[in-house]
């Protein structure tokens, strides 16, 4: 069993230099440099950068909840050892990938680029294939009686109206 500094640790550093940090940052800059087109209104970047604050809120929020709650780390192979069902989770089944995938609309509208929203289409499918391919079927196996009660009642991308009440 891993301490909690170590999966705060960890955590961080699959944020900064993993898959967030990938998806976010390092894949935006080599498509657009981060160059904001002139024409850029302050309505728009106003707007863009809403889009991308209020997708951090999940996954800062995911790091917290999965390291204090779930006794673990965000990195697949570092798991949380109980299933988090609360907070945003309660919700929506994915909120961090949700949040990233919202902070890289923000992004896409910012810079105005095709190659960006190709990027969003293809992170989202890739998203998508991982979590009914992997993460899904992983989590029925670890929590058996607990994961097929949440995913009946929470939705995979859409947030629910209420918060789910679960056990």
């Amino acid at each position: 069993m891993r301490s909690q500094k170590s999966n705060v640790l960890i955590s961080a550093l699959f944020v900064v230099f993993g898959g967030p940090g990938l998806v976010l940052v390092y894949v935006p800059l080599w498509i657009t440099r981060f160059r904001v087109p002139p024409e850029e209104t302050r309505a728009q970047i106003v707007f863009a950068a809403a889009l991308i604050l209020a997708g951090l809120i999940p996954l800062f929020e995911s790091i917290v909840r999965f390291v204090r709650v779930g006794r673990g780390t965000l990195v697949p192979t570092a798991p949380t050892e109980r299933l988090v069902v609360s907070g945003l989770y309660r919700l929506v089944r994915n909120p961090m990938y949700v949040g990233v995938l919202l902070s890289l609309a923000g992004e896409t509208v910012l810079f105005r680029s095709r190659g960006l929203l190709l990027f969003l289409a293809s992170a989202w499918l890739a998203t998508h294939l991982f979590v009914c391919f992997y993460e899904e079927p992983t989590l029925t196996r670890r929590h058996p009686e607990e994961y097929p009660l949440y995913r009946r009642h929470v939705r995979r991308w859409l947030p629910r109206i209420s918060p789910w009440r679960g056990p």
